[in-house]
């Protein structure tokens, strides 16, 4: 397995031995998705673990009123997962989709299953990642109740900056639970302090 193989970014050295790598990288498989394909659909069950290599795909669900309404981003080296759906084999309320033409790396469930049970450090990284990924999410949620729009797109801004530079405005908004005019007059006020 070559060294500069995308998934050697992703699996460590130094969390995981040569013997382990060899064992995991060659059980991905790489699938590329055009421009606005689905990822994951509504009503699927999330069967694939993902690891993005390049392009952008966001999750979003579909409200009450029929908006689409962002609930995250993905770019290079993210996961890109129902977690719900994945673990629990139930059908998805959200749609993942691609963004820009994206090449992911996939793993499905049996054999991630597989790895998870018979490599301890896969499953601590695979852990690791559950609980980042819950943090992400409870933060997020507790920020559309107690933060201003303003704080959350700063921290958006601070935190991923590649997200603000490669995702339609309309996109970011419904993320922020703003509209697409309170999201420019934030940002029109941003960039004059």
């Amino acid at each position: 397995m070559s060294r500069d193989h995308f998934l050697n970014n992703i699996f460590k050295t130094s969390d995981f031995s040569d013997e382990e790598l060899a064992v995991i990288i060659p059980k991905f498989k790489k699938v590329a998705f055009p421009k606005n394909d689905f990822i994951l659909e509504e009503g699927k069950t999330e069967n694939h673990y993902w690891f993005i290599e390049s392009g952008f795909a966001r999750s979003y669900v579909v409200n009450t009123e029929g908006k689409d309404i962002s609930t995250n981003f993905y770019a290079v080296g993210d996961i890109v997962i129902d977690w719900t759906s994945f673990f629990l084999r139930n059908p998805t309320r959200e749609n993942i989709q691609a963004l820009t033409d994206c090449v992911c790396w996939q793993l499905d469930f049996d054999t991630f299953q597989e790895l998870f049970h018979g490599i301890r450090s896969f499953r601590e990284q695979g852990r690791t990642t559950l609980v980042n990924s819950y943090f992400s999410l409870k933060e997020q949620s507790v920020a559309m109740i107690a933060d201003q729009a303003s704080q959350r797109y700063l921290k958006l801004l601070r935190e991923k900056p590649h997200i603000i530079q490669n995702i339609s405005l309309k996109h970011i908004a419904t993320y922020l639970g703003v509209t697409d005019t309170s999201l420019s007059r934030i940002r029109k006020e941003i960039s004059s302090e």
